[in-house]
């Protein structure tokens, strides 16, 4: 249900970094009923965002509900939504193993959300819980407050909170991003059409004030998408999952916002399918190339692929240092990665444009469109990345943000 990820992804850094706000809750009730009005109050007063209350409700049902995942799920965010204010360090860890238990058995009974794998992973992680919001002890007062307020479901509280950490550390990227999250609870809960969207769009002006302080953390637009499709603004909601992935486009956490999105309007998401045919392998310092067979004498265009090959080939044997002089080691490149694709499509568009081949099989013609586009570097990255490649991410993000952008927007989302 759309409210339990709500709360889910608010507690804790962490957690709020891998949480999604729109996200259908398929499981069904496994149990007989015993007590259905306890068992729904239990919901509503989770569903409200009170944790403190709601937990002894959950713990109550959850005995009489041992096999409902709505139950589980909804006790374990709530044990580990009250776990950030538990100052005990072995009282707060023995509330994360409990809520961690309790999770795990919500998804053995047949919990598969994205929230509960999420919440999964963050406590599965180091407890950063008590790590500072800031340095500035005013501002990390502040926010611990609001916190504080947001877990009991005081949002008036908890935006003031955040409001004053942030005068008190104007690059306190958490507070801009947890008040707008509060707003965004506001205008969620009420059932006042205007108050709705008022509320929604002061979350957006938060949201919004997170990513100037920082435009290379995905929580603030993935948020701000939330906000927008509660608004129906579709989209312009798609575009900021999309700039999600784009801030960490490495992190599981952003790519659960566009997904939701394009489930929603059945439109399909993916990456052109490129997949070079040939393969080389090395002993020591002798590299075999073995052709694939099908790629000789093709009438597609296949034979161009071996250009992949060999320009992989010159890099690994001196082309990379020549282009990355200060690096003293070789490792795979976003460069040299271009180069490779880039020979083999500019090779095939020739073929095509010549006459010498009549059509281009599907990956060939899906790469020279991309070359052609200028979108070719954005498909490495986001769809044949590796530890080398992903080093230059952060360069050509800088550089090259509208590219990145257009890739999901007229590439990788199919409409």
């Amino acid at each position: 249900m759309f409210n339990s990820a709500l709360i889910a992804k608010r507690f804790t850094r962490a957690f709020a970094f891998a949480c999604v706000a729109i996200i259908a809750f398929a499981s069904t009730v496994a149990a007989q009923a015993q007590d259905p009005a306890a068992r729904q109050h239990a919901i509503d007063v989770y569903e409200s965002q009170n944790m403190v209350a709601a937990l002894p409700l959950l713990e109550k049902v959850a005995v009489a509900y041992p096999n409902d995942p709505a139950i589980l799920s909804r006790l374990g965010f709530s044990l580990y939504a009250i776990s950030i204010d538990q100052k005990d360090v072995a009282a707060r860890q023995k509330m994360r193993d409990r809520a961690r238990a309790v999770l795990l058995k919500s998804q053995s009974v047949g919990d598969d959300s994205n929230l509960t794998k999420m919440a999964l992973d963050g406590l599965s992680a180091p407890d950063a819980s008590q790590v500072p919001f800031s340095q500035i002890q005013a501002a990390e007062a502040a926010i611990r407050e609001g916190e504080a307020a947001f877990v009991r479901g005081d949002m008036d509280k908890a935006i003031n909170a955040y409001k004053r950490a942030l005068e008190s550390d104007p690059n306190l990227y958490d507070a801009a991003l947890y008040a707008g999250d509060a707003e965004f609870k506001k205008g969620y809960t009420s059932t006042d059409p205007q108050f709705r969207n008022d509320h929604f769009n002061a979350a957006g002006v938060w949201f919004a004030k997170a990513i100037s302080i920082n435009p290379n953390r995905e929580t603030a637009y993935r948020y701000w998408g939330d906000a927008l499709t509660a608004q129906g603004k579709s989209t312009e909601a798609c575009e900021k999952f999309v700039e999600a992935i784009i801030a960490e486009p490495y992190n599981r956490s952003p790519y659960v916002g566009l997904q939701q999105w394009a489930q929603a309007h059945k439109i399909p998401v993916g990456h052109p399918r490129i997949v070079p045919p040939n393969s080389t392998t090395s002993q020591g310092q002798t590299t075999t190339l073995n052709i694939d067979p099908r790629t000789l004498n093709s009438t597609d265009g296949s034979n161009n692929w071996l250009m992949y090959d060999l320009t992989r080939m010159a890099w690994q044997k001196g082309d990379f240092f020549k282009n990355y002089p200060n690096e003293k080691e070789y490792r795979h490149s976003l460069k040299e990665e271009a180069a490779a694709l880039r020979m083999v499509a500019e090779a095939a568009s020739k073929d095509l444009k010549s006459g010498k081949v009549k059509a281009l099989e599907a990956s060939l013609d899906s790469l020279v469109q991309l070359n052609d586009a200028g979108l070719l570097e954005a498909f490495i990255l986001f769809a044949r990345p590796d530890p080398g490649i992903a080093r230059d991410y952060p360069a050509y993000r800088a550089a090259n943000r509208d590219k990145l952008k257009r890739y999901w927007l007229e590439v990788a989302i199919i409409r």
